[in-house]
């Protein structure tokens, strides 16, 4: 009878990713955007781009996920984001515990981290399959060109890259930061998402 509870419990990761997007849903979507936007532009959505200017949007992109990783690795706080991330490099009794708080924690949960994983993997492939369909089984693509939105030369692939950087890359550079808090014992995801001062 109490299976459901058990399993949601073990699931507290990714519920957690879940509720950290949802809280911070105009942050993590402005950040996805521009990646998408960017990659966009970059496989020549809107035109033929220089080297220079793919370079320079590559440069973006990367600092847009950066930035959501950090965002997310301090709980909405980049600051505190950056800290953690100076923190393990520049202080070695530090980051030995962090390795063993590490250690220590996924022997003792990890079952929790293979129901985590595979519930992520699922919902990552779940999301892969709908910009599939979006991409190729619908009249998204014909609309866009024929409404001069994207070149005629441009490919599907401009769809499927943009809708990643808003749904599967976000979702999964959160579930990450996370997994690194939950590993090193940080804060514990067992406890009520809400409370964790989001």
């Amino acid at each position: 009878m109490n299976l459901p509870f058990r399993i949601s419990g073990k699931l507290s990761w990714l519920f957690g990713s879940f509720s950290f997007i949802g809280q911070h849903f105009k942050v993590i979507m402005a950040l996805g955007f521009i990646a998408g936007l960017g990659r966009v532009i970059q496989l020549g959505g809107f035109g033929e781009v220089t080297s220079v200017t793919h370079i320079v949007l590559e440069v973006i992109i990367e600092s847009a996920r950066l930035l959501l990783f950090v965002y997310a690795l301090g709980l909405a706080n980049v600051k505190s984001g950056l800290s953690r991330i100076k923190h393990l490099f520049t202080q070695k009794p530090n980051r030995k515990l962090k390795w063993q708080a590490a250690k220590q924690n996924f022997k003792n949960n990890w079952l929790a981290f293979v129901f985590n994983c595979v519930g992520f993997s699922l919902i990552a492939a779940g999301f892969n399959y709908l910009i599939y369909l979006l991409a190729y089984e619908t009249c998204l693509y014909l609309t866009l060109i024929s409404h001069q939105i994207l070149v005629s030369t441009a490919s599907e692939w401009t769809i499927l890259l943009f809708f990643k950087n808003l749904s599967v890359i976000p979702f999964t550079l959160v579930f990450e930061a996370l997994f690194f808090l939950w590993i090193t014992n940080t804060f514990h995801l067992n406890k009520p998402f809400l409370n964790q001062s989001l």
